[in-house]
């Protein structure tokens, strides 16, 4: 058994364990008072659910034995059969047989034998008589009985996320200690500064994984979503979904669940085409949309796929001019996948806009700074008439993030490295001047690069015109990306590697968008986290 079914089948047991406990109560209730409605619609319900996780495990004899009480406990709830006489014997021992059979689930062992309860269950449910012939028993073995309780506890985010806080406090400590040994290099404080920083990896990355979820828990929400909004539109969608059983952190979960709404409507409302359309074109008349979750590395990607119309490039290429996000003469050199990213501009969209761009645009914005808020980044690829996929890339936990460390003036700044796309030392020859701005040749790519302090201490004015000369000899440059954009970053020093926890920034300084946070390093040192998109947009702001 692979650890993925192990941890279904104990999610089943858990749950399964707390139906027989609720059933056993509720039906005690029942006998001392069979008017009891409230206990009868719980042992419907519990009943059903059973029913349900069973046959999805494939414990086929509990789903049947589940579905039989139903049927039973339906019939006593519409008044067609009383709670009493010959009846009641055989639910106890219904209740009974679903407790052992749950136990043998749970010890790996084979399934007791129910086909006489099976039986007598079917009687009932014809209004006949149940055969209640005594079997010989071991009376010692008889003597209301094991009682199981749960290997699973249930407990609330709210106390998961304290947890983390506590967690991430650890961590910074274990940094300072690492720090403390390497100054004092002492034997006994090395060795106790490793197993410490053993402990508290350990510690993070147990309660990390016990934040995790399925995305299932969410996809599965998606087909009566897709059924009623195709309907509104008058269209035909086939829904797919890939990768549910891939695991993310339950808050990050959360926090896409509207942008994901979002590009789901979307993409029946504006991708997807009608019947009539897509036939037209000469497709099939159903469209055909897939929700896929995968892990990459650290990362988890999320996508959202039509075969629609897709995005006329050309079309969200002249809004953008006429917006004044670019000019004509620059636009006409971008490539389709930098034109698309005029999709995410605040305010790019307008309903007016929507049959020029299949309606892509709209409150794409409100979805960037989604995905922004968690350090991800939201991509789109499209093909005219051949469909839209937009991708997610979401971390896998959003308390503890990999980041870059670098000095600039003597100061320590982090940078997340989810918007790192490389860093790359340079010599003077490496770039030239276009339109004020230092451009540099990176993998076939024109990107432009600016000195981080001028771009953090040049006020609200443009940035002066870069000149060569302002280059003394070799460069240390973050590449960062952001919204399909690069941008080369100019640092004094890179410094290394390594995971930080972010706190908020507290009054007033939470009010500058350059600084997603600050995180305490080993030394002591307050230390300010940027914040990517809101750098990339200062510098398209203020370059010359």
């Amino acid at each position: 058994m692979s650890g993925r079914e192990q941890e279904y089948r104990e999610i089943f047991m858990a749950e399964a364990l707390e139906y027989y406990d609720a059933m056993s109560r509720h039906i005690s209730e029942l006998e001392r008072e069979p008017t009891n409605e409230p206990a009868l619609r719980e042992l419907f319900r519990l009943m059903h659910n059973l029913k349900s996780n069973a046959r999805a495990m494939g414990y086929t004899s509990i789903g049947e034995v589940a579905h039989q009480m139903e049927t039973i406990f339906g019939l006593i709830r519409d008044e067609n059969r009383a709670f009493g006489g010959s009846l009641v014997p055989v639910l106890f021992g219904g209740i009974d047989s679903i407790g052992e059979m749950i136990r043998a689930v749970g010890e790996n062992e084979p399934m007791p034998d129910v086909e006489r309860l099976l039986d007598n269950l079917d009687r009932l449910a014809k209004g006949e008589e149940p055969n209640l012939e005594e079997e010989e028993a071991d009376d010692e073995e008889d003597v209301s009985r094991k009682l199981e309780l749960s290997d699973l506890v249930y407990i609330q985010v709210r106390k998961l996320d304290h947890l983390m806080n506590l967690v991430g406090e650890l961590i910074i400590d274990r940094d300072r200690i690492q720090t403390l040994s390497r100054e004092i290099n002492h034997p006994a404080l090395t060795t106790a500064a490793a197993h410490f920083s053993r402990i508290a990896d350990e510690l993070q990355y147990s309660v990390m994984d016990a934040r995790l979820v399925g995305v299932g828990s969410l996809f599965s929400k998606f087909p009566r979503v897709v059924r009623d909004v195709a309907a509104a539109e008058g269209k035909d969608v086939e829904l797919t979904l890939v990768g549910e059983d891939i695991q993310i952190d339950r808050n990050i979960l959360q926090i896409i669940t509207d942008a994901l709404l979002h590009l789901v409507r979307n993409a029946i409302g504006h991708g997807l085409e009608t019947a009539a359309e897509r036939e037209a074109a000469g497709k099939p008349g159903q469209g055909h949309l897939t929700l896929s979750a995968q892990a990459e590395r650290d990362d988890v990607l999320v996508q959202v796929r039509d075969d629609g119309r897709g995005i006329n490039v050309e079309s969200v290429r002249r809004k953008a001019v006429e917006r004044g996000l670019v000019s004509k003469a620059a636009a006409a050199h971008l490539s389709d996948e930098a034109v698309r990213s005029f999709l995410f501009e605040p305010g790019f969209s307008m309903a007016k806009e929507v049959t020029e761009i299949s309606g892509r645009g709209v409150g794409l914005d409100v979805v960037k700074l989604a995905i922004d808020s968690l350090g991800g980044q939201l991509r789109v690829d499209s093909v005219m008439g051949e469909g839209t996929t937009f991708t997610l890339v979401l971390p896998t936990s959003i308390a503890v993030k990999g980041a870059l460390l670098f000095e600039l003036e003597n100061r320590n700044y982090a940078i997340p490295l989810m918007h790192t796309d490389s860093v790359v030392s340079l010599l003077p020859d490496s770039f030239n001047v276009v339109g004020g701005l230092l451009i540099t040749r990176l993998q076939g790519e024109n990107v432009p690069v600016v000195d981080l302090r001028r771009l953090l201490h040049n006020g609200d004015g443009p940035l002066p015109p870069a000149s060569k000369a302002d280059l003394q000899g070799r460069q240390d440059i973050i590449i960062v990306n952001y919204n399909n954009r690069r941008l080369g970053l100019i640092v004094d020093r890179f410094l290394r590697q390594q995971d930080i926890v972010v706190k908020p920034m507290s009054k007033p300084l939470d009010t500058i968008d350059l600084f997603g946070g600050v995180t305490l390093l080993g030394s002591g040192q307050v230390c300010l986290v940027l914040d990517v998109p809101a750098l990339t947009r200062l510098f398209l702001a203020k370059r010359p």
